[in-house]
């Protein structure tokens, strides 16, 4: 079972706990549902009346919380709390991950906005946490450049390739061996993502990633891009339907050629045929005799009896002639 398929069962689960509870209790449900290691969307949770209600209250941190793990990510979480990476872990490459982390602090941003209370504190995390926290952060950094919307307008979709040095530190990784065993046991054991480790090039290449919870303002342009999408499809269709009645119409017109070609053939055959009896039947006249054709021993007797009747004649005019005399 794919990992989105497991949620439906875990979300239902947060979902009625969480209509069921009210004011500081439903922290208690924020802290398990972001610790659960099988649980990556929280945008239902969200939405329960009861969650929502804790805006402005003294329990709203959890709510920010909740908002986080929805949309931010582990250096957004850091810069939340007022903790900034440290310096001298900043690697030599790092410019490769600024337009990425960018790209995905505006993501956080908008969610921001969009929920003013996400105050510059937010509470402490547990280890459950900060592991589910790291691998959200996966998710957004192999999106950020390829994401769900622009797989949805390409026919083949090409591996995002994440760079070592700026998953280390958007993780707050020291080494590669650990950011290996982090993003072999931690998320493509799990199933959240697939892809190459590529220690040669110092890189992973995602090839499958799983999706986050739509951030504010998201879904009119995933809407958009998939009302392209349809349309760029039915345009195809219709091509791929003009294609098809162009291969009918050749395919019947050598049907039709193929078909006059085997007539004239016939028609040659037949004429040759008739001709080759008729030349036949002439030569049979000619060398025939008596209704049958001569054999070869009458042929070669027939000079020899010719030749004899020749000669009795002669003698019978000589023997008369004498006669008279």
């Amino acid at each position: 079972m794919d990992i989105e398929e497991k949620q439906a069962e875990h979300i239902e689960f947060f979902v009625k706990q969480a209509s069921s509870l009210k004011g500081a209790v439903l922290a208690g449900v924020v802290v398990e549902a972001t610790s659960h290691p099988s649980l990556f969307a929280f945008s239902e949770i969200l939405a329960v009346p009861n969650v929502l209600e804790l805006e402005g209250t003294d329990n709203s941190i959890f709510l920010d919380l909740l908002r986080m793990f929805a949309h931010g990510t582990w250096s957004e979480y850091k810069s939340a709390r007022g903790a900034r990476p440290n310096a001298s872990k900043r690697p030599a490459q790092a410019h490769l991950g600024v337009r990425l982390r960018q790209s995905a602090r505006l993501w956080a941003l908008e969610a921001l906005r969009a929920a003013p209370c996400v105050a510059s504190r937010l509470p402490h995390l547990v280890p459950d946490q900060v592991l589910k926290l790291k691998q959200l952060t996966v998710l957004t950094l192999a999106e950020t450049n390829k994401n769900c919307l622009d797989l949805l307008s390409n026919i083949m979709a090409f591996a995002q390739v994440l760079p070592y040095d700026m998953l280390m530190q958007e993780l707050d990784v020291s080494n590669v061996r650990e950011l290996e065993d982090f993003l072999i046991n931690d998320c493509m054991y799990v199933g959240i993502v697939r892809g190459k480790l590529d220690q040669l090039r110092r890189c992973f290449e995602v090839q499958f990633a799983a999706g986050r919870d739509l951030r504010p303002g998201q879904l009119g342009s995933m809407i958009q891009v998939l009302a392209n999408w349809l349309t760029t499809s039915d345009n195809l269709l219709v091509s791929i339907q003009e294609k098809i009645k162009w291969a009918d119409n050749m395919a019947e017109m050598d049907k039709k050629h193929r078909k006059e070609i085997d007539e004239r053939v016939e028609e040659v055959k037949k004429t040759l045929s008739l001709k080759a009896d008729i030349d036949f039947r002439g030569h049979e006249e000619i060398f025939s005799e008596h209704g049958g054709v001569m054999d070869y021993e009458q042929d070669r007797s027939r000079p020899k009896s010719l030749a004899l009747l020749f000669d009795l004649n002669n003698v019978q005019e000589t023997t008369s002639h004498r006669m008279k005399r």
